[in-house]
């Protein structure tokens, strides 16, 4: 709280400065704190406490002109305070810092002017060490989304457990578990060697990309979107491309998220009902947006075999240049299908090749295709597959078919938005 006879005005300009340097830097504050100490609990704890002090300094002395770096420097001395009272918790955490001299890390990339009051000689960027920390494999997929979330995108335990509408308390305990999970295995803060980095790569963007799927389509819940979610994993690829801009699939994912969002603002009608791609006001969508995506697609592209994130950002790109469904480059967005399917075999990707080659060929060839997937027990549960065989049975005039696979698509869809718009089509 501010401290006594400082003015409204003051406090208020205070907090403001805070929440700005504690929002777009928070994650580079941790990573150095738990670079240095080994620990992330601790490393949150004298962060809240950082945060706290400030709020009591700034507004009687003024905000400092390189708040990120008093904030850095409050929490480390607070992490010290702490250790010298517990000797025992110093003793662990001397293990675990012993264990990471040992790992032999790969040096971070030399990243400077990453944000406000941090330069990179008084804080260096490691926030790919925690980015592959979060996202280790010997952690379970869904805590080492919440961990992200918590440890990078700056959202609180309650705002997390929003995110994926659980309890606080659930919640609270995938974090926990999380975290006792990195100490307990000693998992090593630092970014994989040249020998590693192929294989641990892919499982860093696709923690990324999953919270950018549940932002982009919300698997519960009155709203289609989340654009929160969509936002803040669009600022996580842009720190991962700042981190690692000789990676090309790090320039994928940002360019994929970059071109599905940019639509964001027609995917919904005025009650929150989704909108079809060809029904559309693609005047709404952000053209700025989508030029910067474009321009990554190239880079993603360019220097060898692509990888699965470059090619789905070249078909969204396909999408976003056309100025209508019709104008759309159906044969090249089947032939990048095609590619897709080679390095990322799934039913879902048959599933959007299917539908592309309805565009192409005509209901007929894509209903063909889909029904040879009936099979797949992962499409059973998947609503997008009910609803594509309905569209298309719908557009060869067999209605009945198409009332049924509507209503199969009713059954397992959760959203409100989706199932009001699926009641509609029944009742067409």
């Amino acid at each position: 709280m501010p401290g006594e006879g400082v003015s409204p005005g003051a406090g208020r300009v205070a907090a403001e400065a805070v929440e700005s340097v504690f929002r777009e830097e928070r994650g580079l504050l941790l990573a150095s704190l738990v670079r240095r100490f080994g620990d992330l609990d601790l490393a949150e704890e004298v962060t809240s406490e950082a945060i706290e002090a400030a709020l009591r300094h700034w507004p009687a002395e003024g905000v400092p002109a390189r708040p990120g770096a008093w904030l850095l420097t409050t929490a480390r001395r607070r992490a010290v305070d702490r250790l010298r009272r517990d000797q025992a918790y110093a003793a662990r955490l001397a293990v675990l810092a012993a264990d990471a001299e040992r790992a032999e890390p790969a040096p971070a990339p030399d990243v400077s002017g990453s944000g406000p009051g941090f330069g990179s000689d008084e804080l260096p960027d490691e926030r790919l060490q925690l980015f592959f920390t979060c996202a280790h494999p010997a952690l379970a997929a869904e805590d080492r989304i919440a961990l992200t979330l918590r440890c990078l995108a700056g959202l609180t335990t309650p705002e997390v457990a929003r995110a994926f509408l659980v309890p606080t308390a659930t919640m609270a305990q995938r974090i926990v578990r999380a975290k006792k999970k990195i100490r307990e295995a000693r998992i090593p803060f630092r970014v994989p060697g040249p020998d590693e980095l192929p294989e641990r790569l892919p499982g860093v963007l696709q923690v990324v990309y999953s919270v950018f799927t549940e932002g982009y389509a919300a698997s519960s819940g009155p709203r289609l979107q989340r654009l929160d979610l969509a936002e803040e994993a669009i600022r996580l690829a842009r720190i991962l491309r700042r981190l690692l801009p000789a990676e090309r699939e790090s320039a994928g994912l940002l360019a994929l998220l970059l071109l599905v969002h940019a639509r964001r603002e027609a995917r919904t009608g005025p009650e929150g009902e989704p909108v079809l791609l060809e029904d559309q006001d693609r005047g709404r969508w952000d053209r700025p947006m989508i030029e910067e995506g474009r321009a990554l697609v190239v880079r993603a592209l360019t220097g060898g075999p692509a990888g699965p994130y470059g090619v789905q950002a070249a078909i969204a790109a396909l999408h976003d240049e056309a100025t209508d469904v019709a104008a759309t480059d159906w044969p090249q967005i089947v032939a990048l299908y095609d590619v897709l399917r080679t390095l990322t075999p799934s039913p879902v990707v048959e599933l959007n090749r299917a539908v592309a080659v309805a565009m192409r060929d005509g209901p007929g060839a894509g209903l063909a295709l889909l029904d040879a997937l009936a099979g797949e027990p992962r499409l059973r549960a998947y609503p997008p597959y009910a609803v594509a065989r309905g569209d298309l049975l719908g557009r060869l005039g067999r209605d009945g078919e198409a009332a049924a696979a509507y209503r199969e698509a009713l059954e397992l869809t959760v959203t409100e938005p989706e199932r009001a718009a699926l009641r509609r089509k029944l009742g067409e």
